[in-house]
């Protein structure tokens, strides 16, 4: 069930997946009467997202992380999404120029090494510049971010010796074949399709190789 973040609230029920020195710059943000946080377990195909409803309110949800640093940009970016729209209006593009000026200006005073440690701060510093849609799209800072995450299993299709086979969040299984430009050919087992895989998909190699 999502942890609704009532107001008077939302500090209180972010601040466990933030880094400290986030904290009362964040409460600025939220403190919106208007705007909703729900905290939700972990989705395979997001991050996080923004949507306003029927009744005129505006609702962010936002996965729960135990990367404080991928939770904090990820919660700018969609309060961006939900900045762009009150100043903009609903005929923007969801990641055109507007949300991109809007996010890199609340990005702006959260980047400093005593929110950020270094290995994450230049990756970011670069990938504000021209802001993608994912951050999962800038292998760099993808690379940078993770390196903050509790140890797991997984691995990216860059890191897999060719023929290796894998196992995708959505249960299909790989092998990985060569590098074609910039994306790398994997073949379903189950069918022979050939998919073209970004080099920092995240995937579950299987052990029995």
């Amino acid at each position: 069930m999502p942890l609704n973040l009532p107001r008077d609230m939302s500090l209180s029920s972010v601040s466990r997946f933030i880094p400290q020195a986030a904290e009362s710059q964040i409460q600025a943000l939220l403190d919106v009467a208007d705007l909703t946080v729900d905290v939700v377990p972990a989705r395979k195909t997001r991050h996080g997202d923004y949507r306003r409803l029927p009744n005129g309110s505006h609702v962010i949800t936002i996965n729960q992380s135990q990367n404080a640093y991928r939770f904090l940009l990820t919660l700018i970016h969609e309060i961006a999404h939900f900045q762009a729209f009150e100043h903009y209006g609903r005929r923007i593009k969801p990641h055109g120029l507007e949300w991109k000026n809007t996010f890199k200006a609340l990005m702006l005073p959260f980047l400093s090494p005593e929110i950020f440690p270094e290995p994450i701060l230049r990756p970011l510093a670069t990938y504000m510049k021209r802001p993608k849609a994912s951050s999962d799209a800038d292998l760099p800072l993808t690379l940078a971010l993770k390196s903050f995450d509790p140890p797991n299993q997984k691995k990216y299709i860059f890191e897999l010796p060719e023929g290796s086979k894998f196992k995708t969040d959505q249960g299909r299984l790989f092998m990985r074949g060569e590098k074609r430009k910039k994306r790398y050919m994997c073949t379903e087992i189950d069918g022979g399709r050939v998919y073209l895989f970004q080099p920092h998909v995240s995937v579950d190699p299987l052990s029995d190789q």
